[in-house]
């Protein structure tokens, strides 16, 4: 069953026209960001697990019948949209052929989910968004942590579980990578054995996997420097239920749109606590926003502040996730001030989106491959522009509502890999959107 909406198939453009400013309460889709690692996690642990708010993003849609051919049973109950049951493998054969995980960046967190079914585990090397290189360097010294067997070649790479299983495995990240720190709770989970992890991320997507491993009867604890984790005495039976949290990115985005073009409106469905950062800096913009622990408001700003933005990605514990800078580069080409923007963990992110941008007329500096610089505000002008990748297609839409004249956003089948439907979020806020046949 294909959960994404059929309006938005065959649709790859998206015209979209200035107008008034954006208005009223919207609800955001369960984050692909999060539910990604909940499916890794889920067909590690060895038991039935239910998982509600699923988004139809392409992403999630494409794990879902990758793990359904790794021999995992998925089932979709028809009673309650965008939830799933994930029901673990019984019968071993053959390991798939996966070659169409190649699709997606994400596709390392198939390797957990393999090795509890096969014992080994034969990927191709990450594709999805075009942003820079997937580095599974840190993923290989997770595995190498736990035993394994790492083997590598030009197409992909080749996980074979350790002969035998450790009872507590040590290690410390370089630094704090979202994935690594995945990859090595999830080692752990099909290993049945406890983990204590060094310089962990500590993102809501980690610390989500974390709180619903303790759901499922595992002892789990972070800190700033330490992730803990230890199994649950015995064999737990039964299915668990586990939720995938909203998107914060896709309210993030949404909160960026609402402030470019002076409106003010809710987001729902979104912890507000994941979107403290952001609020942060809209706040110092001089854009009022307010945060309730399942909603972030965004205000009409009687007066920007004229304080310029300092948009730096980060995987601190308190730093800014690197999907929300291209919508704030957005925001930025309305706002007074002269702003800096860096994104040192998606190096390509910025070749990507400033050339698109500059299309429609914006004056960015590149002060580097990762860092950027401009002055605000900019008048943009309506052309054709792509989306190259996820994010860049969602700060193109936010620019369009701005420029003049129609801005034409072709890619739209990038956009959908994150979000089901942006458009349509959009127009439900009062946005001019129209799809092109």
């Amino acid at each position: 069953m294909d959960l994404v909406p059929a309006p938005a198939r065959g649709v790859d453009a998206v015209t979209v026209r200035p107008g008034r400013p954006l208005a009223g309460t919207v609800r955001v889709d369960g984050s692909k960001n999060a539910a990604l690692p909940l499916l890794a996690a889920a067909a590690s642990l060895g038991r039935g697990v239910r998982l509600s708010g699923i988004p139809a993003s392409a992403d999630v849609q494409r794990m879902l019948g990758l793990l359904e051919q790794c021999g995992y049973r998925v089932a979709r109950p028809v009673a309650e949209p965008g939830a799933v049951i994930v029901v673990p493998k019984e019968h071993l054969a053959a390991a798939p052929d996966l070659t169409d995980a190649g699709q997606i960046r994400a596709s390392y967190y198939l390797v957990a989910p393999l090795l509890a079914a096969y014992g080994q585990a034969a990927l191709p090397w990450p594709g999805g968004c075009q942003i820079g290189d997937r580095g599974m360097e840190l993923h290989f010294t997770v595995y190498e942590a736990f035993g394994d067997i790492v083997l590598l070649d030009d197409t992909g790479y080749r996980i074979l579980a350790a002969d035998r299983a450790r009872d507590k495995v040590v290690l410390a990240l370089p630094f704090r990578s979202r994935g690594a720190s995945i990859a090595a709770i999830c080692r752990a989970v099909v290993a049945g054995c406890c983990l204590e992890l060094g310089n962990p991320n500590l993102s809501p997507e980690t610390t989500g996997v974390l709180a619903s491993l303790q759901s499922a009867g595992w002892t789990a604890q972070a800190d700033s420097g330490t992730i803990t984790l230890a199994p649950p005495p015995g064999v737990p039976a039964g299915t668990v239920a586990w939720t995938v949290p909203g998107d914060k990115i896709e309210a993030g985005t949404l909160a960026c749109a609402i402030a470019a073009t002076g409106g003010e409106g809710c987001i729902e469905g979104v912890a507000g606590a994941d979107l403290k950062v952001l609020a942060g800096l809209l706040d110092w913009a001089g854009i009022p926003v307010c945060l309730a622990p399942d909603a972030i408001t965004v205000y009409r700003a009687r007066t920007v502040s004229g304080r310029p933005l300092q948009a730096v990605a980060s995987l601190a514990p308190d730093g800014l996730d690197a999907d929300f800078e291209p919508a704030l580069v957005a925001l930025a080409l309305t706002l007074p001030g002269t702003h800096l923007f860096a994104d040192g963990i998606n190096p390509g992110r910025h070749g990507n989106l400033l050339s698109q941008l500059a299309r429609l007329g914006a004056v960015i500096e590149e002060l580097s491959p990762t860092q950027c610089r401009l002055d605000g505000p900019q008048r943009l002008n309506g052309t054709t522009v792509k989306a190259t990748d996820i994010r860049t297609g969602s700060a193109l839409l936010i620019a369009g509502l701005g420029a003049r004249g129609a801005t034409i956003v072709s890619g739209l089948d990038q956009l959908r890999r994150g979000h089901a439907d942006l458009p349509a979020k959009l127009r439900a806020l009062g946005a001019d959107l129209t799809d092109v046949p």
